[in-house]
């Protein structure tokens, strides 16, 4: 599964949460914080995901520190499901 964030359009973590519910269709059980971002992406989304984060040099500018927590949990997820071996994983990308 291909998930595209169009960073231009987010200018806050609140934001960046709420598009990746729609996108998922998970709107109704997300937590909307990071917490539910891990449980989300580590063991509740069928794999293979690649999440592209297009134009996230822009998210940068609006979420300034929540930017990096994002991306901590994300990496998070990728190393997990390398360390657990899995042949159809978790990836992103920023673009």
């Amino acid at each position: 599964m291909d998930i595209l964030i169009e960073g231009s359009m987010l200018q806050s973590e609140s934001d960046f949460h709420h598009e990746l519910a729609v996108v998922l269709g998970v709107e109704a059980y997300y937590g909307y914080n990071l917490d539910a971002l891990w449980d989300l992406l580590s063991a509740n989304i069928e794999r293979p995901i690649l999440l592209r984060w297009i134009c996230s040099n822009e998210s940068t500018e609006y979420l300034v520190d929540k930017f990096e927590e994002i991306i901590n949990v994300l990496e998070r997820v990728k190393k997990q499901d390398e360390r657990f071996g899995l042949s159809e994983r978790f990836d992103y990308c920023l673009e």
